[in-house]
């Protein structure tokens, strides 16, 4: 701690000690708490070195009429001084922790109802237990009554606290080796018992779902870090209780109980787990079976191919409600559940169709599983769930789905036009192209998605989703499970009139979606139609014009991912290319929106980065580009516009030294050129460099860095002072003095901040010499400050003293400073 701020803590504990009122920021004693912490983590002693936080605490033990917050502060305070060796010794001395922690003390002066005395008591605690000998005055004083009953705490805040202290206490005081019970401490051996008899005694006296979720949550959590002695300890004394619960069979609880049987189960563990699993995936409620066999597979991945039978089981559970609504023999002659049960959960239109999401969200999953534990092919699992999407379509079935002829009743009303049901079911049909023999289902999945993609009143989210699965299936269709033609022309057809649909979120999907397709490596011959430029190109080139700026975004992105290839190839550009190029910048120019500028930036981005790579040579269309936007985009406004900016002047930087090594003692910077051969002339070196430091000053780089130098926006300005350092230790290596690279400076704005900088605010000269600049600008210190956060010059412990005394005083004297506000630095 600094002597100022040593100075000023005597005051700040006065202060805090004589105060009745709370200060008027609530966060400054969390804040000053933070302060202490972090030197107490440092090795500093803080009764050594703050003597007077010993009085304060000594004096806030029996003081009862202090605000509610510098009482909890008092506490989280005592808690950290007590956690190392010679604050516990001093603070047992002085007879202090016997009567701060007191519950009966708090009680007693009516505080304990103050959840900030609460939630005080159990931070100190948290940490004072970091202590050796924190555990037996633990114990011995009672506090774990208390502790079991704030489990119920009224506040979540309270209980959550508690909940996470009990943990706390229970695992970190557990025998280090997994066999070495025997050593287990007889402090440790009270908590395990009075916390296992407590969580007993919870669950059979309390009748809510809410109390029930509560100490399963708690249960659970310690199960999961717990090791092998203290796991079975727990599992064996609440075995009733929980065989009890599971046999109950309450909805509300089947996540938290499933949560608990999970943490303790394994394929070697005891009775109790197996007898828990085994019972709940043989319930005769199908929405909880479900849920059970979820959670079954989500928290089981490691031993699932080590334990077949409950897999297989929980996997026939998965793809009940599939088999159920659309007959596909998804488990054989054997369901899981009779048809009369399943007919009766749909009364519950919710929760029916919450069992048949759960389903969907698995279906990917399950249809990856290992031959032996399925019980049908992944095949048939994908045309469940194209069936089931033909059923949510609510159009008339065709002869091509026999198999659910007679089933569009009643009872399946509530899938229909389902948003929920038909978002999963394409979710989990995008994922089911991985799955093998997908490429059988090819004609069906392609007419599933097609059909979704013509309907006029398709919900936006269900045809991105749509737009999304025809993706997936695309990138794995080959040339031998190719769809037909005339498919890949109605595709082109639905695209085409997509793009020109009155919703903006349908036009910005269906340009995503064309942009997207040009990343597909390989696809059959029926996608060429739809891949070539010559049909794409023209929508997305009209789609520069639309009134929404995502659309615009997604336009330019989409362009630039189709010209890749052209790129590649340095074939020459046609005019339609060139004529695009020009209305880029013209939106670079004048659109009003940042995401199609940003856009338009990154396109010539990834153009620059495709053609500057050996042995291709950059397009002189492309370097008259790049003049007009580092001319536009250092005058935008938009900082993200900039950054990509500087992202192409890094590129170009790249570039203009690629070919030459690096000078020796330099190995470090990419920039310290100099000629292929190392001990050749240094001449032809300090000629390459000027000819390369010419060629960026007449492509606007210079003059973009230096003006995102005094930029606003820091991200800008750091990222063109680390440029600018590294072009000037290149140049620092070669014969600066003798080079002759100007750049040009405007009279005002940012030229006139770079020639304050310069200390030559009188020279009015419009051209001023690149390598002299960038020797004469301070950029190492620029960087330093430019890397500091907001908070450097307030974020310290002597302001906060300070801070906390004004608002004190003004607590005393509401006549000082006239009444004003006192204004706390929030950091």
């Amino acid at each position: 701690m600094d002597r100022e701020s040593a100075s000023l803590l005597p005051g700040v504990c006065a202060l805090l000690a004589d105060s009745g009122k709370p200060l008027p920021d609530d966060t400054s004693l969390e804040k000053l708490l933070d302060r202490f912490t972090e030197l107490s983590e440092a090795g500093v002693s803080l009764p050594e070195s703050c003597p007077c936080l010993l009085d304060f605490i000594s004096t806030m033990a029996s003081n009862s009429t202090s605000d509610p917050s510098i009482l909890s502060f008092t506490l989280k305070l005592s808690g950290l001084m007590a956690a190392t060796e010679n604050g516990y010794r001093v603070l047992q001395e002085r007879s202090v922790l016997e009567v701060i922690f007191s519950v009966k003390h708090w009680k007693d002066t009516k505080l304990w109802d103050d959840p900030c005395i609460r939630i005080g008591w159990l931070y100190g605690f948290k940490r004072m237990l970091l202590h050796p000998k924190a555990l037996t005055f633990f114990v011995q004083s009672g506090f774990l009554k208390p502790l079991l009953e704030l489990q119920s705490d009224p506040s979540i805040f309270v209980a959550s606290a508690a909940k996470q202290l009990l943990v706390h206490i229970l695992l970190a005081t557990q025998p280090e080796e997994a066999h070495a019970s025997i050593k287990t401490s007889e402090d440790h051996s009270a908590v395990v018992l009075q916390t296992s008899d407590h969580i007993k005694e919870s669950l059979k006296e309390s009748k809510l779902a809410s109390d029930h979720a509560r100490f399963l949550s708690l249960l659970a959590l310690i199960l999961e870090q717990a090791r092998h002695p203290l796991r079975e300890q727990l599992l064996k004394a609440l075995a009733a209780s929980l065989e009890e619960l599971a046999e109950a069979g309450d909805s509300r609880i089947t996540s938290p109980l499933m949560d608990v049987i999970m943490a303790g189960y394994s394929t070697e563990s005891d009775d109790v787990t197996k007898r828990l699993l085994s019972s709940m995936l043989n319930v005769n409620k199908p929405f909880d079976l479900v849920q059970a066999a979820a959670w079954f597979l989500s928290r089981s991945r490691s031993c699932a191919s080590r334990d077949a039978v409950n897999t297989s089981q929980a996997v026939r559970i998965l793809l009940l409600p599939l088999h159920f609504v659309t007959e596909q023999p998804l488990l054989g002659t054997a369901p899981v559940v009779d048809n009369v049960t399943m007919a009766a959960q749909l009364k519950n239109k919710k929760a029916f169709i919450s069992m048949i999401c759960s389903c969907l969200r698995k279906a990917p999953e399950v249809a990856l599983m290992p031959h032996d534990v399925l019980p049908c092919a992944p095949a048939v699992i994908v045309l469940s769930v194209v069936a089931l999407l033909r059923m949510c379509s609510g159009d008339t079935l065709t002869s091509s789905w026999p198999s659910l002829n007679g089933r569009r009743n009643e009872d399946f009303r509530c899938l229909v036009s389902s948003g929920r049901v038909q978002i999963s079911a394409l979710n989990a049909l995008a994922s089911l192209s991985a799955s093998p023999g997908a490429n059988s289902t090819t004609n069906q999945v392609s007419e599933i998605l097609l059909h979704y993609l013509c309907k006029p009143n398709s919900d936006p989210t269900v045809l991105k989703k749509s737009y999304e699965a025809l993706l997936q299936w695309m990138s794995f269709w080959t040339l031998e499970s190719s769809i037909p033609q005339q498919l890949g022309e109605d595709l082109l057809m639905t695209v085409k009139k997509r793009a020109c649909d009155p919703r903006w979120e349908v036009r910005d999907s269906t340009i995503e979606f064309l942009g997207q397709l040009q990343c597909i490596p390989s696809l059959g011959s029926v996608d060429a139609s739809l891949l070539s430029n010559r049909s794409t190109a023209p929508l997305l080139r009209e789609a520069l014009q639309d009134p929404e700026s995502y659309v615009r975004a997604s336009a330019v992105t989409a362009l630039a991912r189709g010209l890749v290839p052209c790129w590649q190839q340095e074939t020459e550009l046609p005019q339609e290319q060139t004529d695009t190029v020009r209305q880029l910048l013209d939106i670079l120019h004048k659109d009003t929106e940042g995401f199609a500028r940003r856009a338009v930036v990154h396109y010539f981005k990834t153009w620059f980065f495709v053609c500057s790579r050996p042995p291709s040579s950059p397009p002189s269309l492309l370097l008259e580009s790049v003049r007009v936007v580092f001319s536009c985009g250092s005058l935008d406004l938009d900082w993200e516009v900039k950054v990509n900016m500087l992202d192409l002047a890094e590129l170009l930087l790249d570039s203009a030294f690629l070919g030459y090594k690096r000078r020796t003692g330099a190995e470090n910077h990419p920039y310290a050129t100099f000629y292929t051969d190392v001990n050749g002339p240094t001449k032809d070196a300090d000629a390459a460099l000027e000819s390369a430091l010419r060629t960026l000053a007449g492509q606007g780089v210079f003059s973009a860095l230096l003006s995102s130098l005094v930029d606003y926006d820091r991200p800008v300005a750091l990222k063109a002072c680390e440029l600018l350092i590294t072009i000037r230790d290149a140049i620092s290596l070669a014969s600066a003095s003798t080079m002759d690279v100007s750049c040009e400076l405007p009279e005002y704005g940012w030229g006139r901040e770079i020639r304050e900088l310069l200390k030559s605010e009188g020279d009015a000269g419009r051209h001023v010499n690149v390598c002299e600049v960038l020797t004469l600008l301070d950029l190492d210190e620029r960087r330093g400050l430019l890397s500091q956060s907001s908070d450097h010059v307030h974020n310290s412990l002597q302001s906060l003293l300070q801070d906390i005394l004004s608002a004190g005083g003004a607590l005393a004297d509401p006549r000082k400073d006239g009444g004003q506000e006192v204004i706390v630095d929030c950091y």
